[in-house]
């Protein structure tokens, strides 16, 4: 069961992804994890298969697409497969709405084209070691020089995806102090070129999962940022996180309801090689019923992460049920995934197994991107509670 929203296009993305994924991904899947990272020039090649800049304008070398469904496909595959692509997502999915609502036409011109070829990868880093979901307790801190040429940039940032390989990253930071009465206004998004001086990447941070994806801290020391490097306007970082926030929260649904799905695939074919007792173990009885409530889940999810996402090209997708897609989603995935595990029995706790990786991978998607109980307090708002 699953809504009509790919045409032949979309199909013949799919079987090129799928392809792609096969031949240049899962073979080295297993190095990239130990080694904490892809290699840089995967993303070249995701920009020469048009991956990275799909939705960038044409103007600027891109695909010129506006619907998601493209990166949704590429989420779907990546799932199927139980793989990742490093900052693959937080690049194209996250950063370039920034961007495309934001950035003037010289900023533009300057960024889309290696946006689009894999050039100049881009972070983006909100989070601080003293803030989490918090982001109005932002600590680090812009000062416009007196010459009112660049800003002086001072503080650290944690948990950035993709932070150690970036070119450029787009700091959250503090531009006036903070106002009791509006926690939120004083807040800017600055671009930060990595080659600056002052820039420097901390500890890159080991992981349960997610382990072909670096996470890093970043650390700013009178770090000199032009005003022409600026996103949007001064003060107003907090409403511009807020605005993409809704595709953000769709991504890490699509993902959830993707690796439900696969979760279920592996599982389905692990159970039905294994032999227990002279018997496979998918013709237990048990593990049919398992099996059966994890398809009804996974089916539901998969329909909500695809209306969620129709709503999306449509510009109709609301805050809050962008937050209801991600929590239900995120938390039926963690459900089947730990379900699909116990059917795997020992060898579901081996790293060889791909429903290994899929149980650490998930755990953090009711985590980033706001915690699920985040999500349920907007939820709880929308109910005008």
């Amino acid at each position: 069961m699953r809504t009509k929203i790919y045409d032949e296009d979309h199909d013949s993305f799919r079987a090129m992804i799928s392809d792609f994924i096969a031949k240049e991904v899962v073979p080295h899947h297993d190095n990239w994890e130990q080694q904490g990272h892809v290699p840089r020039d995967f993303y070249n090649r995701l920009g020469e298969l048009g991956v990275l800049g799909m939705q960038v304008p044409e103007q600027y070398g891109g695909g010129g697409e506006t619907s998601f469904k493209y990166n949704a496909i590429v989420i779907e595959e990546a799932a199927a497969a139980g793989v990742t692509f490093g900052g693959y997502s937080v690049h194209t999915n996250l950063i370039l709405p920034y961007l495309m609502d934001l950035a003037t036409d010289e900023q533009k011109q300057r960024w889309l084209p290696g946006f689009a070829t894999g050039d100049t990868m881009f972070a983006i880093a909100m989070t601080e070691p003293g803030t989490g979901s918090d982001l109005a307790n932002i600590a680090t801190k812009a000062t416009l020089s007196a010459d009112g040429t660049h800003y002086v940039l001072n503080g650290s940032k944690t948990f950035i995806t993709g932070g150690a390989q970036a070119d450029v990253v787009l700091v959250v930071c503090r531009t006036s102090a903070a106002d009791p009465s509006d926690r939120r206004a004083g807040l800017t998004i600055l671009c930060v070129d990595t080659n600056a001086d002052g820039f420097a990447v901390g500890k890159k941070l080991p992981k349960i999962g997610q382990k072909a994806s670096d996470t890093a801290e970043l650390f700013f020391a009178d770090v000199k940022v032009p005003v022409g490097d600026r996103l949007g306007d001064e003060g107003r970082g907090f409403y511009y996180l807020g605005n993409n926030l809704p595709q953000e929260r769709l991504t890490i649904a699509l993902g959830g309801a993707a690796t439900a799905e696969a979760a279920i695939d592996f599982a389905t074919q692990y159970t039905q090689a294994r032999t227990v007792f002279g018997q496979s173990v998918a013709s237990f009885q048990n593990t049919k019923f398992v099996l059966a409530e994890c398809s009804a889940e996974a089916t539901a999810a998969r329909l909500m992460a695809d209306a969620a996402l129709t709503a999306l090209d449509l510009g109709t997708l609301s805050i809050a049920n962008a937050a209801r897609a991600k929590l239900f989603c995120t938390e039926v995935a963690g459900r089947v995934i730990d379900k699909c595990l116990q059917l795997h029995g020992g060898y579901g706790y081996i790293t060889e197994y791909p429903i290994a990786r899929l149980y650490a991978d998930s755990r953090v998607t009711r985590i980033y991107g706001g915690t699920s109980e985040v999500m349920k307090t907007i939820i709880a708002k929308d109910l005008g509670l």
